[in-house]
Formats: C-alpha cells, structure tokens, sequence
C-alpha cells in the first residue's frame, strides 16, 4: 500500500485518540470513586453513554450528511479535548455527569464523520489493508492505554492523566485538519433541520435500505449476533471468577490475552488483505469469533478459556476489517452519517436489550448455560451470513 500522508494523518490521529479514551475511562473511573466511594456512582457512568447516543442518533445523522465532515471532526475534538481539561476541576458528581454527557454528545458526531473520511480519503483498493492497520491500533490502544493509565496515576494525578487525554484529542484534531478540504458544497438551505427533515432522512435510510436488500439483510442479521456477543461480555468476569475461580487479578491478566489476539489479528489482517477478499475476512472472523464465544463458555479449564480469548481477538480482527471495508465501499458517502445514525440506535436498543435478558436468565438459571445458548444462537446467525450474496444494488 502506497503511504500517502493522509493515511498517515488519518491512522495516527485515529489511533492517538483512541489511547486517549483508554486513559480516559480509567482515570474517569477512578475519580469518581474517589468523589464518592459508590459503585452506583461508577454505575451510573456507563448508563449516560448509551442514553445519550440513543437519544442522539435519532437526529445527529441529518445533520453530519450536512456539515463539512472535516470540520466536524476537528471541531468535536476541540470540543472534547476542552471537556476533559474542565473534567479534573469538577468537584460534584452532577457536573462530572454532566460534562461526561456532552462529551459523548460530541463523540455521536465524530464517528460517524470519521468513517466518512475514511471512505473518501482512502482509495478502494487500500481500504481492506487500512482497517486491518486501523483495527491493529485499536487492539494495540487497549493494550497500552489502561497500562498507561496506571503509570500516570501511580506517578502523577488523576488530572494529569485527564489532561493527557485532552491533548489526545487536539494532537488529533490538529492532524485530521491537515487532510484535504470537502469539495461538497454547503448551502445555507442544507443547514436548516426541522422535524419534518429527521422525518423525511429517516424515510429517506428506509428506502435506501430496501434498495440495497441483501446487504441490508447482512447488516441485520451481523448486528443481532454482534450484540448478542456484546451482550456476553458483560458475563464474562462473573463466569471466570465463578466456575475457574480465578482472583481478580488474574482476571485483568486473562483479558490481555484478547487484546494479544486482537494485535496479532490485526497485524495478520493486514499481511492478507491482498490474499482473501473483504467477503472473506466478514463471513470467516465472524463465524470462527462467534464460535470462539461459544467455545470460551463450554470450555471445561482455564487453558481452553485462555486459548479462546486469544482466538476471539485473532478472528474478531478480521471480522471488523472485512465489517469496516464493506460498510465504506457499499453506504453512499452523502448518506453514511444518517445510515450509521439509525445502525447505531438499532445497535443500542439490541445491545442494552440482550444485556439484560441474558444478565436475568443468568441470575434465575444458570450463567454457563444462559451463555451458550445464546452463543449457539450467534453461532447460527454467523453461519447465515455466510449464504447471503450481495447483489452488486448500491442506489445511485
């Protein structure tokens, strides 16, 4: 892959930010802790994100496919940048609430915006090798990130650690604002969002969606398992702790072992984007992820629930590489910030629906079995993603 300085801008920036959010959550954790010595408190810090998003999404799209993309990005980051520089000096946990809930307001518009720049700035036949490096950071940003954390605390403050992730945020924004400028025109007209246009851009995604059935169908069928997997993450401490009995500390060092498996997918990703195609690396990774979930929960000794967490992370990379490549050369750029709006309130609901389900069943039955069934039920939607042809149907 030809290195041209905006996958250079792009990836740095990206991956930049991304080890900034680990810091971030973990000396957010940490402070609010330390403010109030609840865990409702902490609690509570995981349930602003998702409402905030899901009441954001329903909107932010309409107003992203507006806005100069480049723009946007680099304004949120300012944005966010300035939110966690205030977040040390807030000494109550309403404006510490708060200052979290504008930053994820903030976040619902530069994801989108920055899957747009990718899928203009980065040439077709790079794209599959540029998420693979993509994926490879964000692997590698889990790793650090935390680690990274804790030296800062242990060696300087909470407020340092949030100020270091200020700076994230503007290092970031200051190289997505050397990519080259949009050349879609923004009119004054374009900028005036009403109701009656979040109707219409909804109807409007309705459409476009049934246009382009088989993937539609795809994306369906991928975020149901998805989140069913997602779903079963927030079980996994409670099944090692309870039927490996393992301590808590070799917990934190169990999970490594997947973000081990998720640098070295990443990196193998990348070595094949010229061997396999993108259909591939979605319909292979998610089926052998899926399978490694099913696997983790049925396993009978700690060893084999290692080995799966290291193949959860290998074949997870390439499942959101082949996801990732897919979604940027199918979903027109003029209407990605709407698609990805109403994908990620669809994503959300389910999410937050099967959470609960599986986290009630566990506590009436049996964890273990709770897990695998709903696994063995990822594992079948996986494999019908498999049958699926896409239709070459893209809307003009």
């Amino acid at each position: 892959m030809k290195w041209s300085k905006q996958y250079v801008y792009l990836l740095t920036g990206l991956g930049v930010s991304q080890l900034g959010n680990w810091i971030y959550l973990i000396a957010l954790n940490v402070m609010i802790w330390n403010l109030t010595h609840s865990p409702a408190a902490i609690a509570g810090l995981y349930i602003i994100g998702p409402i905030v998003r899901f009441i954001c999404n329903i909107f932010v799209g309409s107003f992203i496919d507006r806005w100069n993309k480049k723009k946007t990005v680099v304004t949120t980051d300012l944005i966010r940048g300035i939110l966690v520089f205030l977040m040390p000096f807030a000494d109550q946990l309403w404006l510490i609430y708060t200052l979290v809930g504008v930053t994820n307001i903030a976040s619902t518009f530069f994801g989108p915006s920055s899957t747009y720049l990718i899928s203009v700035h980065v040439l077709e036949e790079h794209k599959q090798r540029f998420n693979a490096l993509h994926s490879t950071l964000s692997s590698g940003s889990f790793m650090i990130g935390p680690a990274l954390a804790g030296l800062i605390l242990a060696t300087f403050s909470i407020s340092v650690a949030m100020w270091v992730n200020g700076v994230t945020f503007f290092v970031c924004a200051y190289l997505l604002s050397l990519l080259p400028s949009e050349n879609k025109k923004n009119t004054s007209q374009s900028l005036k969002i009403s109701l009656l246009t979040i109707k219409e851009d909804w109807q409007m995604i309705l459409t476009y969606s049934k246009k382009l059935h088989s993937f539609t169908q795809l994306i369906v069928i991928y975020s149901i398992a998805l989140m069913i997997a997602f779903a079963l993450d927030s079980q996994e401490m409670t099944f090692l702790l309870s039927h490996f009995e393992i301590s808590e500390s070799l917990y934190g060092f169990t999970v490594t072992f997947a973000g081990i498996g998720a640098i070295a997918g990443g990196l193998l990703a990348t070595v094949f984007a010229k061997t396999f195609s993108i259909m591939v690396y979605l319909k292979g990774g998610f089926l052998l992820s899926m399978l490694s979930y099913l696997g983790f929960y049925l396993a009978n000794s700690y060893v084999i629930a290692v080995l799966c967490f290291v193949t959860l992370g290998i074949f997870m990379a390439f499942s959101n590489t082949g996801f990732a490549t897919l979604y940027q050369t199918t979903i027109h750029p003029d209407v990605m910030g709407r698609f990805s709006s109403v994908l990620n309130l669809i994503q959300s609901i389910l999410q937050v629906l099967f959470t609960i389900v599986i986290g009630l069943l566990a506590e009436w039955y049996a964890l273990k079995w709770t897990a695998v069934i709903f696994a063995s039920f990822a594992v079948l939607l996986a494999m019908s993603i498999a049958f699926i042809q896409l239709k070459n149907n893209k809307p003009s």
